[in-house]
């Protein structure tokens, strides 16, 4: 089986793909490959060794994935597309061929998401969740949902008629709406009308009893249609959801980026329908209307033939059911934090610490920066935000920490994609408070993650540094798998200064000592890494890469491993999502294996180890923990970090352990085939299936002073020193 082999260290059979290796065709399309990893989230939807409200909230991921696709990539390619655009992509189609082909595989997924919600809300029924509909309702329901429709539902509503004096509305992205078609019951009179579904309510509304039971707004509506429209009856109805271009443009020029990414938000409501998903059995005036209003083409339809609006599903998955979810788990608070009764400084300061969340609890980041605020040995405090929580814990240290005085310089990402609103909005809070607000530049992202300290102690200075490869958000942080690495190591202290001396004033960074950065030197950093295992290769010495991360498109790096793979280094990839290199192509890739890992964590961490002549696991490897996917953007047009790992623990920490159990997983692993399509992988009959989630779940970071490593997890190749 393949994933045995994969386990044994070898690699599996390169195979003779039909292409042409000197052209684009030895890229996989970009698209398409997020496409397939789609597929894999809708797939654990399936899986039964999934709760089933698990399964379901997999099926609501996938949906609000694919919306957000539409709105953003879709949206992107389609502006190209009607501009005369022929400009290939990465794998030498143009945008109007990756418009068809995405066409096909979409409407495939669409209407295998329908197929999986049917045989869930079965199963949901026989555990006693239920979907209900009108025609299902008791008469005790009825006198229940008059009291809801006129409380809770009534005072949001807009019922609207479309005639010559009330024109078609405006519908904004994601909006989703009821067209009717009305008869005056006294003299027959045809009126069309359209009722927006208030998105500001739950889509689905609870009735009483035992058991749990749901009515979807939608229904609800239709109930009341007489209530909202008196004299009328229905003649014919349909539901239908508009996806508009949700991209911003913004002016390269702008004099006041704040102001003008204000502006921008606001033009992104507007922007042009890219997508109208319509009820499978709208009457064909309401649907031609419809299409005419929107204008929309026939290819941008899409009859749906169930629940518009499968996203929603996530307002099902229910606390008060803890049968059907995944086992309760509670982060762990390092053993070494609390041998020094939660003072964070005191732990860092004993010896460098690698925090893997969410297993290791965020709480150690938010409390480091609380700590900072409190403290009055602490002088500044410098840190970046590019996507953070509502009301957050972060800006709320640094808020406290500039009204007492202490300098605060916070780097807030604008642009940081549908955050932008919530970020402006930390932004003014964080200025009333005093500290100094900066904006990055206008031409990159701003996507590193790093705090900075600098805290008195005794006649000197000392700087603690937090490197994250996620984002400072403590919501997302408890599903994300990411890695907080906290130092007073002068040299990386001296370096994530430099960075934010960059970020504020343009200061172009010379001399850092362990750290490498986008735009100026991170790519040309791996370029050099992976060209040096070659050699190594070349050699005759050991040549291995390990590498994870969220997505790899960028094509100079791909052309670096396929000709490290030809130079004999063994290279694993373990790649959520996106993946433009074709793994296991005699000639090009038979050393390189790539797998997915989709299960209850998102794997959100980017990780690169290289053997530097030794086998892996080692000692003498060369680590680094990133910001960074290998993207073109991101190695490219954004402010990120690579951060070489020396302290020997970090480095055993994220080889023998993170990695390793990651290189182990079976249960939750898929393998990628040479046609940039997966495999799940296949677990013999009563093997046992290596879970790496649950490993970590179960095992202390070595760092934080677990003993959990490689010998815990299934035998990779050999190890040595």
């Amino acid at each position: 089986m393949m994933q045995a082999d994969f386990l044994k260290g070898a690699p599996p059979a390169a195979v003779d793909l039909d292409i042409d290796v000197t052209t684009p065709e030895r890229y996989v399309n970009r698209e398409l490959s997020w496409l397939f990893f789609n597929w894999r989230v809708l797939e654990e939807a399936e899986n039964p060794r999934v709760p089933l409200l698990e399964r379901l909230r997999f099926l609501s991921i996938s949906a609000t994935n694919l919306d957000e696709f539409y709105t953003v990539r879709v949206a992107g390619l389609r502006e190209l597309a009607h501009e005369g655009n022929t400009t290939p992509g990465l794998d030498g189609r143009t945008p109007l061929e990756q418009l068809a082909l995405i066409d096909v595989n979409a409407r495939a997924l669409l209407a295998r998401q329908q197929d999986v919600f049917r045989t869930l809300a079965a199963e949901m029924a026989q555990a006693g969740i239920q979907i209900m509909r009108r025609e299902d309702l008791t008469e005790d329901d009825f006198a229940y949902l008059d009291d809801v429709f006129l409380d809770q539902v009534f005072p949001v509503l807009s019922p609207l008629a479309i005639d010559p004096a009330h024109p078609f509305p405006f519908l904004p992205n994601e909006g989703f709406a009821l067209a009717l078609q009305l008869e005056r019951t006294k003299d027959k009179l045809p009126l069309r009308a359209l009722l927006p579904v208030p998105g500001q309510i739950d889509r689905f509304v609870r009735l009483k009893g035992d058991t749990a039971r749901f009515l979807p707004l939608e229904e609800l509506l239709l109930l009341y249609v007489g209530r909202l429209y008196p004299g009328h009856k229905v003649k014919g109805q349909c539901a239908f959801k508009v996806l508009r271009d949700s991209d911003l443009e913004v002016e390269d020029e702008a004099e006041d980026l704040v102001r003008e990414f204000e502006t921008a938000l606001k033009r992104r409501r507007r922007g042009e329908v890219v997508r109208l998903k319509i009820s499978a059995d709208a009457p064909a005036g309401l649907c031609k209307m419809i299409m005419q209003e929107l204008r929309v083409t026939v290819d941008e339809v899409v009859e749906v033939d169930g629940l518009i609006g499968i996203a929603d599903l996530s307002e099902l998955v229910l606390d008060d059911r803890p049968d059907l979810l995944w086992p309760p788990f509670t982060p762990r608070v390092p053993e070494r934090v609390q041998d020094f009764e939660g003072d964070m400084f005191a732990a860092i300061r004993q010896k460098d610490m690698l925090l893997h969340h969410p297993y290791e609890t965020f709480d150690m980041v938010i409390r480091f920066l609380a700590q900072a605020a409190h403290d009055p040995d602490v002088v500044a405090i410098k840190q970046t935000l590019y996507r953070t929580s509502k009301r957050s814990p972060i800006v709320e240290a640094l808020c406290e920490a500039a009204e007492d005085g202490k300098s605060v310089t916070a780097l807030v990402e604008l642009k940081a994609r549908f955050d932008e609103a919530a970020n402006i909005r930390q932004s003014r809070r964080l200025e009333r408070a005093g500290a100094h607000v900066v904006y990055g530049f206008l031409n990159y992202k701003t996507h590193a993650k790093i705090s900075t300290v600098v805290r008195r102690e005794g006649d000197k200075l000392v700087t603690y540094t937090h490197y994250g490869t996620g984002n400072y958000h403590p919501i997302t942080a408890r599903v994300y798998t990411d890695l907080s690495f906290f130092t007073c190591d002068a040299k990386l202290g001296r370096d994530a200064t430099k960075v934010f001396n960059y970020l504020s004033g343009y200061a172009q960074p010379d001399a850092l000592e362990n750290l490498a950065i986008a735009p100026l030197n991170l790519k040309s950093t791996l370029l050099e890494r992976i060209a040096e295992e070659a050699a190594n290769a070349a050699n005759g010495k050991p040549a291995v890469i390990w590498a994870k991360m969220n997505s790899l498109i960028e094509e100079d790096v791909i052309d670096a491993l396929y000709a490290a793979s030809q130079a004999g280094v063994k290279i694993d990839l373990v790649i959520r999502g996106i993946c433009g290199l074709r793994p296991g192509v005699k000639g090009l890739s038979e050393n390189i294996r790539v797998k997915s890992i989709v299960g209850r964590f998102l794997e959100h961490s980017r990780i690169v180890c290289f053997g530097n002549g030794h086998q892996l696991p080692s000692k003498k490897a060369k680590v680094y923990i990133s910001s960074a996917d290998w993207m073109g953007r991101n190695l490219n047009r954004r402010v990120e970090t690579l951060i070489e790992i020396k302290n020997a623990t970090v480095k055993a920490q994220i080889v023998s352990q993170i990695m390793a159990a990651n290189m182990a997983d079976v249960a939750q692993s898929w393998m990628m085939k040479a046609d940039g399509t997966f495999e799940r992988a296949v677990v013999p009959e009563g093997a046992f299936a290596f879970n790496c989630h649950r490993f970590f779940m179960e095992n202390p970071s070595l760092s934080g002073r677990g003993s959990a490593g490689a010998s815990d997890v299934p035998k990779l190749t050999h190890t040595e020193d």
